[in-house]
């Protein structure tokens, strides 16, 4: 008779692995299935009345119906989105604890900063919430250039002298503003904020002179004669702003734009987060919410957590080529 390897599993602790495994797997569909049950945090990892801040809480309503639940959108600001970021990777993976952020801390920081208290990498994503391009804002008080050649004119003939702000070092709007530098070859200088809404407010009060933001927040602005939109950063002219050309029109495949995504703690059930995502594309799909989206310059999005990792990793690697060539360092 053939006689048992000692070390070969019996057929018990074999039908017993596969039974944990199962109850494991029915544990996370069934904690799935009941949550939320209680309050969700949406950190956004910058101030207040940005575009990051304004997605999610015309989200809320909506989300609080389905869920049931309370859903509070809090504000952590500072270190170009790290402070919001490390406190999100440090949450417990329980669905309760969810980070609503532009691009900064999970596509450009790692290749600015020499140390982040976070791995990007380990974060779950739930979905894009939507792109949105960016403008070229300028404070029509200080600078009278209407159009992109125009504009690159007069910064050659003052360098130095123009200020840009920036929604903070490593921030979207600070890596295209080095890029135009380097493509228009003129030369500005960089003016720090701590996210959209501050620098908007240094911008049209005059404190700067131009700000590469996002079509949100700042449009509005323009559309109000506080701020003056000279061209955006999409790949070809906005049909929302069919006068308004583009800033590839003057500099060769010069495209910038922003996003704002969701993501969980690093190791949170992949249940919960394919829950999140379809609730967060069921809502999306919504006219009313649709259009609040649109109002804002911004293109709904919605998409799977697979597709939303793919679209983050391809950012990263994007940004990074751009902060190599333009040797970008903070």
């Amino acid at each position: 008779m053939q006689r048992r390897c000692n070390n070969a599993p019996s057929r018990r602790a074999v039908l017993g692995g596969l039974s944990a495994a199962a109850l494991l797997g029915s544990n996370s569909r069934l904690s799935a299935q009941a949550y939320p049950s209680r309050t969700v945090k949406m950190v956004v990892p910058y101030p207040a009345g940005g575009i990051t801040d304004v997605l999610p809480r015309i989200l809320q309503e909506r989300l609080n119906r389905k869920w049931g639940q309370p859903i509070v959108v809090e504000n952590k600001p500072g270190a170009a989105g790290n402070l919001g970021a490390e406190q999100v990777f440090n949450a417990d993976p329980d669905g309760y604890t969810l980070m609503v952020t532009a691009p900064s801390p999970l596509t450009v920081n790692q290749s600015l900063y020499p140390k982040l208290a976070f791995d990007p990498a380990a974060f779950v994503p739930v979905t894009i919430l939507a792109t949105i391009p960016t403008g070229l804002f300028v404070n029509p008080n200080k600078i009278k250039a209407n159009t992109v050649a125009e504009f690159i004119s007069f910064a050659r003939d003052n360098p130095g002298k123009i200020t840009a702000a920036t929604q903070g070092n490593g921030s979207t709007s600070h890596l295209t503003s080095e890029w135009f530098q380097m493509a228009a070859g003129v030369k500005f200088v960089q003016v720090p904020y701590r996210g959209s809404a501050p620098a908007l407010q240094g911008l049209v009060a005059g404190d700067v002179d131009l700000f590469f933001d996002n079509l949100g927040v700042s449009l509005n602005l323009a559309k109000e004669g506080k701020l003056k939109l000279i061209a955006v950063g999409s790949e070809q002219r906005m049909p929302a702003l069919p006068a308004t050309p583009t800033l590839a029109e003057t500099l060769k495949d010069f495209v910038s734009s922003s996003w704002v995504g969701a993501f969980l703690p690093p190791k949170t059930p992949q249940a919960i987060a394919d829950k999140l995502s379809t609730d967060f594309a069921e809502a999306l799909k919504d006219p009313d919410i649709a259009a609040k989206f649109r109002e804002q310059a911004c293109e709904p999005i919605g998409n799977a957590p697979q597709a939303a990792r793919a679209f983050v990793n391809a950012e990263a690697e994007r940004w990074k080529k751009v902060i190599e060539t333009a040797n970008i360092k903070l």
